[in-house]
């Protein structure tokens, strides 16, 4: 093999964060090259966020055309779902999203090399590339950006039955007659919703007493009731113990739940129950790169792993497992490459998130559960969804609310939940006030434009119960 080609950066995967540090870099006069062996981009654009917004739209869509032709609002026919349509819909959102990325590697000076990357030192990385050869390449700084995948687990049968992921589910081409779902989380809950919707028989099953386990009581309840109101069945505080059959033909998971023995035959599965980081076959440990016992690359603050100028950023380190944490994690990078003052870093900083089902629940800070735990003292202000004027415009104040916890000690904003239309939008509004440090009446106390969604926080911060 020639002598390696050497880089200032290189990064092994194209997901959000090693991109962008690549581009960033490049654009400012440095050698870079990002490896990538199966999604340019990484999983967001392909078969992850964008992709199944766009398809839980399309179920929006075909929801709001039944829901308004009961009315007589519209006036429809019987309407069948055609599943070809939705996911030429997606690919072809897919396919812009790769052509804008292409564009962005050709206009950055970014290198792109289609291959499998695995380090071979401590600044050494092998590819085994797509279309045939090899090739050694070094760097001054190694980007670790190989992300997760869908976990299945070893229940007896279920890897033979062949289950349907995340990434297979947006490839249907067809309404599976009885869809059961494996897992109520995030994932499970978008899909779920949007698969009654198109018109399947939908089933979770979820090993836990509730639904999206990480959420105040209230919510991931209030989150249930809509869902079984659209047709969603639940089994929780479940065991499966063995799952016969094939997904897309017949398949049966058989188990107990609270104590009784259950079987439900479906014609598809989905797994949706947690994420495992793509971290075998890239020589990390080889390179002296430490792994924590859950099989992550373990990093400092700053995103750094035990070798130092090699980092590891998004799921493969554990970061939230968010397209929008990933970005982030490419400025704490930016930042510690470029020596600028302060520093960013993974400490203490923001996470926001927003589910897609409709309603959207968004979230940002402390849950009530987890301030309780904490000890934390709080004040609590609670509002109905249709106290947020414009969701009555939209036909979507009957379900739904929003809930702020402030410092019991002084004005500080600790938390902030809401489950409603268009909540995720309201996020930003709540997250500068608390990056700000600034009192909760610094949004009681705001003009907001009538009617928005926004409008709402006003009277949802001015309900905060004054200090005792």
């Amino acid at each position: 093999m020639s002598t390696p080609d050497h880089y200032d950066t290189i990064s092994i995967g194209s997901g959000e964060a090693g991109k962008y540090v690549c581009w960033n870099r490049a654009s400012a006069g440095k050698k870079t090259a990002v490896i990538e062996h199966k999604w340019l981009g990484g999983s967001c654009p392909n078969v992850a966020c964008l992709p199944s917004k766009n398809v839980l739209y399309s179920a929006d869509l075909v929801h709001d055309s039944h829901k308004y032709a009961a009315t007589g609002l519209l006036k429809v026919g019987h309407a069948v779902v055609d599943m070809g349509l939705v996911r030429e819909r997606k690919r072809g959102m897919v396919k812009g999203l790769i052509d804008m990325h292409e564009g962005v590697f050709k206009s950055s000076g970014a290198e792109l090399i289609l291959g499998h990357g695995k380090l071979v030192g401590e600044k050494a990385v092998h590819i085994d590339l797509k279309d045939g050869g090899q090739k050694l390449m070094t760097a001054d700084n190694i980007i670790i950006c190989t992300g997760s995948r869908a976990l299945i687990d070893d229940t007896p049968g279920i890897k033979d039955s062949d289950p349907l992921t995340h990434v297979e589910m947006l490839e249907l081409d067809a309404v599976p007659e009885h869809l059961v779902i494996l897992g109520g989380g995030y994932i499970g809950i978008e899909f779920a919703q949007a698969y009654a919707r198109f018109g399947s028989k939908v089933t979770v099953i979820d090993r836990n007493a509730t639904i999206l386990k990480k959420e105040d009581q209230d919510i991931s309840a209030a989150i249930k009731d809509i869902l079984e109101e659209e047709g969603v069945v639940f089994i929780t505080s479940a065991h499966v113990s063995k799952v016969s059959g094939t997904s897309g033909d017949n398949v049966c998971l058989t188990g107990i739940a609270d104590g009784a023995p259950f079987d439900i035959q479906g014609s598809h599965l989905l797994v949706a129950g947690g994420r495992k980081p793509n971290t075998e076959d890239s020589g990390l440990e080889e390179a002296g790169i430490e792994l924590t016992s859950s099989g992550h690359v373990k990093v400092n603050e700053y995103l750094e792993t035990s070798v130092s100028g090699v980092f590891a950023v998004g799921d493969c380190a554990n970061s939230p497992h968010f397209t929008h944490m990933g970005f982030d994690d490419f400025r704490i990078v930016r930042d510690f490459l470029n020596n600028a003052q302060p520093l960013r870093s993974s400490k203490d900083r923001q996470v926001p998130y927003t589910l897609y089902t409709s309603p959207e629940l968004a979230h940002v800070g402390l849950h009530e559960h987890e301030a309780q735990k904490l000890g934390v003292k709080y004040r609590l202000a609670k509002l109905p969804m249709a106290a947020f004027l414009r969701s009555r415009t939209m036909d979507a104040a009957s379900k739904g609310f929003a809930k702020a916890l402030v410092s019991a000690t002084d004005d500080t904003i600790l938390g902030f939940t809401a489950l409603g239309p268009r909540a995720g939008e309201m996020l930003p509004v709540v997250q500068l006030a608390m990056s700000a440090g600034l009192p909760y009446i610094s949004l009681s106390g705001l003009i907001v434009t009538h009617p928005t969604m926004c409008e709402g926080l006003v009277s949802l911060f001015g309900a905060v119960p004054a200090t005792s």
